[in-house]
C-alpha cells in the first residue's frame, strides 16, 4: 500500500489528519440528557446542544444563537422548542426560528443549524457531516444483549484520536500495565482487513501460564474452561470505531467492548472517549454482581494508565512539531493507513 502524500510529494501527517464527519458519531449519555434539559457537546470545536423535549424526544442544534451567538445549551427546554437564555429567540428540531418575543412571526431571522440526530444503546449521537446521513446504528457492540451486563465510562482525552486506534490496537504495549496487570506476554496470531476495517488477533499469557489478572477480575475463573480455552482477543478499527472481545471459550465472547472516539476541539488535539463494557455473567447467580466494583476499579485504572501515556505521545507531537514516530509493528503501520485513506484532509 502506497502511504498517501499531499500534492508537493511530502508524506501527509496523520495527527493532522481530521475525524471524517461523515459518520454517526457519540456527544453525549442519554442518562445526561433528561426530559426537558439541554446538554453542551461538540464536535472538532463545532458547539453542538443536545436537547431532549418534555416528551423525550431527541435533536441536536449548533449551540450558537442566531442573535447574540450565545450558547443555546444555557437555555430553556419549552414546548418542544429551545429557548435562548438571553432574549428568548425560539428554534425548533429543525434549527429554524421559530418565534422572537418581541419581534412577532411575520418577520423572523434566520435559524441555525441543526444535526441529524439519534440514539442508541445508551447514546446519543449526531451526524456532523454535510452529506446525507446513514442509518443510525441499530446496536453498538453487545450493549443491547441481555446475555450480558454493561459499564458505560470514559471521558475526555488530550490527544488525537488516531492514538487511540494505535493504543488499544498494538497489544504489545502491556508492559505499560505491570503494575495492573502482572506480567504479561501477547502472542500476535494474524490480522484481517478491507477498505475501511481491519482487526488483530492476539493471545496473553503469564509467565507461569496462569491467566493474565485483568482476565481473572473481568471473567473470573467461575467458568470451569480449562486454561488452554483463555486464548483469544480480537481488536477491531472499523472506520471510526473500534471494538474488542475477548473468547474464554467457543460461542458468544466472555467480554465484547465497543469505543467511540469524538474529537473535541477544532485541532482535534483532545477527542471525548465513550466505552461501553459488556461482560457476559459466569454460571454461578449473582458472581458478577459482586465481582462488578472490582471490575470498574480495574478497567479505570487501565483505561487511566492508557489515557497517560496517549496524552504523553500527543505531548510529544506538540513539543517536536510533528510526528517524530519509528513505527516497527507492520499491522500499526497498516492501521495508520487506513486512518489516513478514511479521515477528512
Amino acid at each position: 500500500m502506497v502511504k498517501p502524500a499531499n500534492p508537493q510529494g511530502k508524506p501527509i501527517d496523520l495527527r493532522k489528519v481530521g475525524a471524517h464527519p461523515d459518520h454517526w458519531y457519540p456527544v453525549a449519555w442519554s442518562r445526561d440528557v433528561n426530559n426537558g434539559r439541554v446538554v453542551a457537546s461538540s464536535f472538532a470545536g463545532a458547539p453542538i446542544a443536545v436537547v431532549r423535549t418534555e416528551q423525550g424526544e431527541i435533536f441536536a442544534l449548533e449551540d450558537r444563537c442566531a442573535h447574540r451567538q450565545v450558547p443555546l445549551s444555557r437555555g430553556v427546554v419549552k414546548d418542544c422548542r429551545l429557548h435562548c437564555c438571553y432574549h428568548g429567540w425560539s428554534y425548533d428540531a429543525s434549527g429554524r426560528c421559530v418565534d422572537v418575543p418581541y419581534l412577532g412571526k411575520e418577520k423572523l431571522p434566520n435559524g441555525v443549524r441543526s444535526y441529524p440526530c439519534c440514539e442508541c444503546d445508551g447514546l446519543s449521537l449526531v451526524w456532523p457531516g454535510h452529506a446525507p446521513p446513514s442509518a443510525p446504528p441499530s446496536t453498538l457492540g453487545a450493549a443491547a444483549d441481555p446475555s450480558y451486563k454493561t459499564r458505560r465510562f470514559g471521558q475526555i482525552v488530550n490527544c488525537h484520536y488516531t492514538f487511540m486506534h494505535e493504543n488499544l490496537m498494538d497489544m504489545n504495549h502491556q508492559f505499560l500495565h505491570r503494575r495492573t496487570d502482572g506480567k504479561v506476554i501477547p502472542r500476535y496470531l494474524g490480522k484481517r482487513a478491507g477498505d475501511d476495517w481491519m482487526e488483530l488477533d492476539y493471545s496473553f499469557r503469564r509467565p507461569d501460564n496462569k491467566p493474565p489478572l485483568g482476565e481473572t477480575l473481568i471473567v473470573g475463573n467461575l467458568r470451569g474452561e480449562s486454561p488452554t480455552a483463555r486464548d483469544l482477543m480480537t481488536i477491531r478499527t472499523e472506520y471510526p470505531y473500534q471494538t474488542l472481545r475477548f473468547w474464554t471459550s467457543g460461542g458468544a465472547p466472555a467480554l465484547h467492548v465497543w469505543l467511540g472516539y469524538t474529537p473535541v476541539d477544532a485541532s482535534q488535539r483532545s477527542n471525548r472517549t465513550f466505552i461501553l463494557l459488556s461482560v457476559r455473567p459466569p454460571k454461578i447467580p449473582g458472581a458478577l454482581e459482586v465481582a462488578w466494583p472490582f471490575l470498574a476499579w480495574f478497567t479505570n485504572r487501565v483505561f487511566d494508565e492508557d489515557r497517560e501515556i496517549v496524552e504523553m505521545e500527543q505531548a510529544a507531537y506538540n513539543a517536536q512539531g510533528g510526528d517524530w514516530n519509528q513505527e516497527v509493528f507492520p499491522a500499526i503501520r497498516e492501521l495508520r493507513e487506513l486512518l489516513l485513506n478514511c479521515g477528512a484532509r
